[in-house]
């Protein structure tokens, strides 16, 4: 029965999805809603059922060593109740959202196949299948991008490609790891990082980062945002895709690799983590669009987690983990509560909005505890995650430290810009006759915002209850190891809070609070850079490609004008100079004997 449960987690939720993409048109308007929310219901089941215990599956598959085997422990029973719970609420805020039906068609399958294949690349105990669940999540992610509608085709299309390069690096680092460990079984693998070994880590890091969302392959994140379906993104970027790429990265630094701290590859992670929060969160900074800026804070919230793992220390992983989760739960919320103000106010640009916080009161307090979760404030789940990472960094090199302390500085800024300009001010057009959201769409966010403070304020027990025993790690971790860091995060967002009440008495508005920070000497130089997308390399490589295109086709173009205008022409020409010389005159030619006859004498003259 336990191997047969591994299965189950696995064919139920594409069950239902194949199910939802079948049903007759006469049935869709309730049979979508239903099997989208029964199949999550059962995919939860399934997954709270199968939690703390261990089982594994194997079948001989494709030969070569590429068994059919899955693996449920601790870890991964841990990364599937987390996806199939968040999941669930996203789903069950999804079906309030009224949308036609081939919409719903294609969004609800997708959603319910992208669960059936997270499942199947955490419970991935060969890295062939592992690789074959997780180039599947291609398609979904194609299809319910593609739900936003025909304005979607161009970031779909993005976001597959920059996946797919992305993927092909995984798949040449699978190749390179099975043939130096000469097993692809996951168990087995634990190679020294040398030569070789070092670049299958690198490969195989690159896929793992680059699907929980890292720079530099995040440029489709925020095209997204304004492209596809509203729940889209709390499902995708904000959650199972943070879920699954960190899930990689830790067992490829934990299992698969001899991953040490302090080492050339650590050193190299910590780096793109600090950057990640950085350059991601100057990004959120001067965004006018409330998904928009969400995107890049999800983003942002990467490189913490990337940073925490890269330090190679128990509390860094541990805390990287945690933020994980917890990012996981308050970017969700986020995400939702955008969905909302967009459903009630048929807009998300920040300069429509306004006077919220009285039209929507529920939605507002889910942001505030969200937003202040996401900026470390004190008693949150996301400060204490924080710290944990800011324990690691500190403990591998200061300035790691400071870069991700002045991330965390920028953070609470873009947010309190964000809440002034939608949900204080005055109210505009588009919200003066606003009511709350229905409480479909409140009920997932009110139990996230909950779960923000129960995480918080229960901390020590998810820390050294759950999250120590999933990863094995033996070593006592508090929440809040270091108060020296703890009087530091604290200082920051006083700051932040001040810096944004000086920028409002300055502009008057709440949205141009930040606005000194994108008109600033340098910064402005470097932002208009990155808003023409100079940064992005999907859209630099894409504009090597088509002025490559231009060229190739200009010059096969002057090919073409040689042989076809300029030697027929010369040829017509040359043609009527010899027919006019060739008219029959018998003097003529006398006269042309006589030339040659001469030119033939001064040339033996000559010589």
């Amino acid at each position: 029965m336990k191997e047969t449960l591994l299965l189950y987690m696995i064919l139920f939720p594409a069950a239902f999805g194949a199910l939802a993409f079948i049903l007759p048109s006469k049935s869709r308007k309730r049979g979508l809603p239903a099997a989208l929310l029964l199949g999550n219901a059962v995919n939860l089941g399934l997954n709270i059922y199968a939690y703390g215990q261990e089982s594994a599956f194997s079948r001989s598959w494709g030969g070569f060593g590429i068994d059919f085997s899955l693996r449920l422990y601790n870890f991964s029973g841990f990364i599937l109740i987390c996806a199939a719970a968040l999941s669930f609420f996203v789903a069950f805020y999804t079906v309030s959202l009224s949308k036609d039906k081939d919409y719903n068609r294609f969004l609800y399958t997708g959603m319910l196949f992208t669960s059936a294949l997270v499942n199947g690349a955490v419970l991935a105990d060969n890295l062939v299948v592992m690789l074959f669940f997780w180039e599947a999540i291609l398609a979904t992610m194609f299809i319910m991008i593609m739900a936003g509608g025909k304005k979607s085709y161009k970031t779909s299309v993005k976001a597959v490609i920059i996946a797919g390069i992305t993927d092909l690096c995984m798949m040449m680092g699978i190749g390179l790891t099975g043939y130096l460990a000469k097993t692809l079984d996951m168990q087995q693998i634990h190679l020294p990082l040398n030569s070789w070994g070092l670049a299958a880590f690198i490969l195989l890091t690159v896929g793992a980062v680059s699907k929980a969302g890292s720079m530099p392959f995040h440029t489709w994140i925020p095209d997204a945002a304004d492209d596809a379906p509203t729940p889209f993104m709390p499902f995708m970027p904000g959650c199972l895709e943070k879920l699954l790429g960190i899930y990689l990265l830790s067992r490829i630094c934990m299992d698969l690799f001899e991953f040490e701290h302090g080492s050339p590859m650590s050193y190299a992670l910590m780096t793109l983590g600090v950057c990640t929060i950085l350059f991601a969160v100057m990004m959120a900074l001067i965004q006018r669009d409330f998904k928009r800026l969400l995107s890049y804070h999800a983003v942002s919230q990467v490189g913490y987690m990337i940073l925490g793992v890269g330090t190679g220390l128990p509390v860094g992983i541990v805390g990287a983990v945690f933020h994980m989760l917890n990012n996981a739960v308050y970017k969700c919320c986020l995400f939702l509560t955008a969905g909302a103000v967009e459903k009630q106010t048929g807009t998300t640009n920040l300069n429509k909005l306004g006077g919220l916080g009285k039209k929507m009161p529920v939605t507002m307090i889910c942001f505030l505890v969200s937003a202040a979760s996401i900026a470390g404030f004190p008693m949150t789940n996301g400060f204490f995650s924080k710290e944990l990472i800011f324990d690691g960094a500190i403990e591998s090199g200061i300035i790691f430290y400071i870069i991700a302390a002045i991330g965390a500085f920028f953070t609470p800024i873009s947010f309190l810009k964000l809440g002034h300009a939608a949900f204080f001010g005055k109210p505009t057009k588009k919200t003066e006759k606003v009511k709350e959201a229905p409480w479909p769409m409140l009920a997932p966010m009110l139990a996230m915002s909950v779960f923000c403070l129960a995480l918080g304020f229960g901390n020590s027990f998810v820390i050294n209850r759950v999250l120590q025993p999933v990863l094995h790690i033996e070593e006592h971790i508090t929440g809040h190891t270091n108060w020296l860091l703890v009087g530091i995060s604290a200082g920051l967002l006083l700051l932040a809070a001040l810096d944004h009440f000086r920028g409002f008495k300055k502009t008057g508005k709440g949205i141009e609070s930040a606005d000194h920070y994108h008109h600033a000497p340098v910064l402005r130089t470097v932002y208009n850079m990155a808003e023409k997308k100079y940064f992005d390399p999907y859209e630099v490589s894409t504009g090597l490609i088509k002025n490559y295109g231009n060229i190739s086709l200009k010059i096969n173009d002057g090919i073409s004008w040689f042989y076809d205008v300029f030697i027929v022409g010369a040829v017509e020409k040359l043609s009527g100079l010899l027919k006019r010389a060739h008219n029959g005159n018998q003097a003529r030619y006398v006269i042309w004997i006589l030339g040659g006859v001469v030119v033939i004498a001064l040339l033996f003259l000559i010589k």
